[in-house]
């Protein structure tokens, strides 16, 4: 075996810097496998996937690993290990490290990660970075015994200026910024240019690379893409056209950095075959300073790395927290702004629970900033992701430390399905990424290995059937022309009426209703895109101003149905989205409009329904105040907490003894919060009030909502029927206030236990119906039945109900001993108080 450089003299430190299309990855690559062992850090899965097949046909399965957040292949003697930069194991000693894109470094919400493996990350005889040029002064402030190796660029890279779609050339990739665009403009090329390839970062790499072998392979001669295509990702593209020049970075849109726009273009020609960008014919050119910069690689060098202390103290939350915004005492570092792992670290440490179980259990330290740390794959609100991670966090410092199966396996049986579009497979990939990240997590189940198997498979199948999808939607060879421009500039004429109609060059397109746009129906899918697209310039400014509107109005301006509809000014703005009813969530309608207007419409929202909440369901608000704070103790707190989890009506056979058990002080002090010990059931009698009822129906959705009557389907939750006002009587939902208007029938009739048709009929039930309720509630006949005569019944196992004596006769001799039986006894007269003897003395 020849001998290697490295096995000579200290560890190597080298940082590869250059423009794209200097083979930087392909040498790190034969770098590492020059070595015995070897690590490499990507910036995207796509990526790390992409680097780990091809070292995989070099070397085989059984010694190389790929180790991203969602996946992990480790053979069992594995030699070399492609990662994500996320999810490097520094512990494991390798002979050679690399890392790529280290220009990252700068990026706002991962260069802290970036950064620290810049700073510590080392092989144990060859240690690698690659990225840009703009990285040469930095390292050699940061890393002043780094060797720095320049490269050039293989070919030329010559901008080309805008053009149209329909006249790109072949073999053109189109950049745009946001999914809708990218299937706007997919959609166009499809009808007029025969098909396109899709490329997004939230595509899983399965799909990914089924998308990029339609486009290899010659089938399609475009292909669309986010930015996804500027982390390295290798194909045959000879031009890149950008469909805009600004994007969302999560906070703000904002023009594209140069060296943002080098590294995107820099992805035309591959090797020493030259390449072209240029701008498509609705995005504004390029300045020349920016078409210069691009063309002869220079620009402005990174001043400093993002930097997040990792020597976190975890002796306390308050110290955890103080550690993470630690400044940094290094030169050329600054201080990374707060990450949503951080965020979420906020949110939890001031929750009760969180604090005690920290307290109790300093290995709970810990695992609270590991499960802070969860990415958020879905997307979804900042409120869901902390409930996500709440849930990890009690589950995993609970008993027996493992997040519970029934729930990833309920997680796995919602995505487990096929059907549905584009969006809704994409979305589902997304929550399978969220179940493969907990597989993935050896600590985290009872049986990852089972779970980690699952989750590929199932994310293999969503990614073939999201591919299926894709090939429909955007390859055609059919041609056709569509109506017009996708993106619309200002010279279209476009208007808001006041009926909310909007129309673009006097074509009608949709209706504007509250803060929804809804587009008019169109001859086809494609049609209804196009038409919505042109119409977003209309309405765009009309929807943000009625998003302010909205957040500034007074709870006046805004009501809701039993349906879950929230209301502004009359028109639906938004429905009920969970939650709980003083902490509830919605969803604004719509997709238009400004994030951050979007995001304080929604919270306005939320706080009218809160406010509502608390009004219309006081007495459950007090009563969860009362066991919160320890008002209620004993028997009594059990009862009330139970009662609040069944949303106010609680069947009171589960918790007979409990009830029965009671001490007068606590039967009081349940009185006092509006709680009512009925003979069936334990309720707040408030909550079934029509205005309490309509609110929590709301949170009730639609398919499941139940009605008094026999029920069809599974039985609803004890909570859903609460809601409604209704109990569960086997078969039967039966309104709770009936039952206990059955208790008192049964009481007062002329013998113990007579249900008559007369109080059957005010009850509302059959006679089929009222048996079965009868004898689901624990009753028995003592008759046998007989034509034309009502039964009497006993509850089995208890004496037999008490009988309301009638009153008797006017007339009668007795009815005067009634009377004193019932007159109230005669009030006794106050004792005077004597006065004390010196009083009496001195008034002497």
């Amino acid at each position: 075996m020849s001998a290697r450089l490295s096995d000579f003299g200290p560890p190597k430190l080298v940082a590869v810097l250059g423009p794209t299309n200097t083979g930087k990855t392909h040498l790190a690559v034969e770098r590492m496998l020059g070595h015995a062992s070897g690590m490499i850090g990507l910036p995207l899965r796509l990526l790390a996937r992409e680097i780990y097949d091809r070292i995989v046909k070099l070397r085989g399965p059984s010694c190389v690993a790929l180790i991203t957040g969602e996946e992990k292949i480790v053979p069992a003697r594995a030699q070399y290990f492609v990662c994500t930069v996320e999810a490097m194991p520094l512990s494991r000693q390798v002979e050679f490290l690399a890392v790529d894109e280290i220009q990252l470094c700068a990026d706002p919400e991962r260069g802290h990660i970036f950064t620290h493996r810049l700073l510590h990350a080392r092989g144990r005889f060859e240690t690698m970075f690659m990225g840009a040029g703009t990285m040469a002064p930095l390292i050699r402030r940061l890393l002043p015994d780094a060797e720095i190796v320049t490269r050039e660029r293989f070919s030329r890279l010559t901008y080309s200026g805008p053009k149209k779609l329909t006249r790109l050339p072949r073999r053109s990739a189109v950049v745009a910024f946001s999914a809708d665009q990218v299937y706007a403009i997919a959609e166009l090329i499809r009808r007029q240019r025969g098909g396109a390839a899709v490329v997004m970062g939230s595509l899983s790499p399965r799909t990914r690379n089924a998308q990029v072998a339609l486009y290899q392979s010659g089938e399609v001669d475009f292909l669309v893409a986010t930015d996804a295509i500027g982390m390295g990702l290798n194909m045959d593209v000879d031009h890149v056209a950008f469909a805009g020049l600004r994007k969302f970075d999560g906070k703000r849109t904002r023009f594209l950095h140069p060296p943002e726009v080098g590294q995107i273009a820099g992805r035309a020609g591959r090797f020493t075959r030259d390449g072209t960008f240029g701008v498509t014919g609705e995005c504004e050119d390029m300045d020349a300073d920016l078409i210069e910069a691009v063309e002869q690689h220079h620009f402005e060098a990174v001043a400093a790395a993002e930097w997040r202390n990792a020597a976190l103290d975890f002796s306390s939350l308050t110290a955890l927290q103080r550690s993470l915004s630690a400044p940094p005492a290094q030169p050329g570092l600054k201080l990374s702004a707060e990450a949503l792992d951080e965020k979420t670290l906020r949110a939890l440490a001031d929750e009760p629970e969180v604090i005690d179980r920290t307290l109790r259990d300093r290995s709970a330290m810990t695992r609270l900033w590991d499960v802070c740390q969860t990415p958020d794959f879905r997307k979804t609100s900042g409120e869901e992701h902390i409930r996500l991670v709440r849930e990890f966090f009690g589950w995993l410092t609970s008993r027996n430390r493992k997040v519970p199966e029934d729930w990833i396996a309920g997680q796995y049986k919602h995505l487990d399905r096929t059907d549905g579009e584009i969006d809704t497979l994409a979305a589902r990939l997304a929550g399978v990424r969220t179940l493969a990240y907990v597989a993935n997590r050896p600590d985290w189940l009872a049986d990852p290995g089972g779970w980690q198997g699952k989750t590929r498979l199932l994310e293999d199948r969503l990614s073939d059937t999201l591919h299926e999808k894709l090939m429909a939607r955007f390859v055609d060879r059919r041609t056709s022309v569509l109506m017009r421009a996708l993106h619309v500039r200002g010279d279209v004429l476009a208007g808001v009426a006041a009926d909310g109609a909007v129309t673009v060059e006097g074509q009608y397109v949709g209706k504007l209703s509250g803060v929804a746009f809804e587009p008019a129906q169109g001859a086809s899918v494609i049609e209804e895109k196009a038409l919505r697209a042109a119409a977003v310039a209309a309405v765009s400014p009309e929807i943000a101003k009625r998003l302010g509107q909205l957040s500034a109005d007074p709870d006046e301006a805004f009501s809701f149905t039993p349906h879950g509809v929230v209301l502004w000014r009359g028109e639906a703005a938004g429905a009920f989205a969970g939650g709980t009813p003083f902490t509830p969530r919605v969803r604004l309608y719509g997709e238009l409009g400004p994030t951050q207007a979007r995001e304080r419409a929604a919270r306005r929202l939320e706080a009218f329904l809160a406010a509502e909440a608390a009004r219309r369901l006081a007495p459950l608000r007090r009563l969860e105040s009362a066991v919160a704070t320890g008002k209620v103790k004993g028997l009594a707190r059990g009862l009330a907490y139970r009662l609040i989890e069944a949303g106010g009506v609680l069947d009171r056979a589960p918790v007979r003894a409990d009830a029965k058990a009671l001490s007068q002080v606590e039967r009081r002090t349940l009185k006092s919060l509006g709680v009512r010990l009925g003979a069936f059931s334990l309720y707040l009698p408030a909550l079934l009030r029509p205005q309490a009822l309509a609110f929590a129906q709301g949170f009730v959705p639609l398919e499941v909502r139940p009605s008094a009557g026999r029920l069809v389907g599974p039985v609803p939750e004890p909570r859903v029927l609460a809601a409604f006002g209704l109990r569960a009587i086997g078969r039967h939902a039966v309104p709770v206030e009936a039952l206990e208007r059955l208790d008192a029938l049964l009481r007062a009739a002329p013998k113990a236990g007579l249900l008559s048709d007369q109080a059957r009929e005010e009850l509302g039930w059959s006679e089929a119906d009222a048996r079965e309720i009868m004898r689901t509630l624990g009753f028995a006949p003592t008759t046998r039945p007989k034509d034309g005569e009502p039964l009497v019944w006993r509850r089995r196992g208890e004496k037999p109900i008490p009988q309301v004596a009638a009153a008797p006769p006017v007339n009668s001799p007795f009815a005067a001993l009634a009377a004193l039986k019932e007159a109230p006894p005669p009030a006794r007269r106050p004792r005077r108080r004597r006065k004390p003897k010196a009083a009496r003395s001195q008034a002497s």
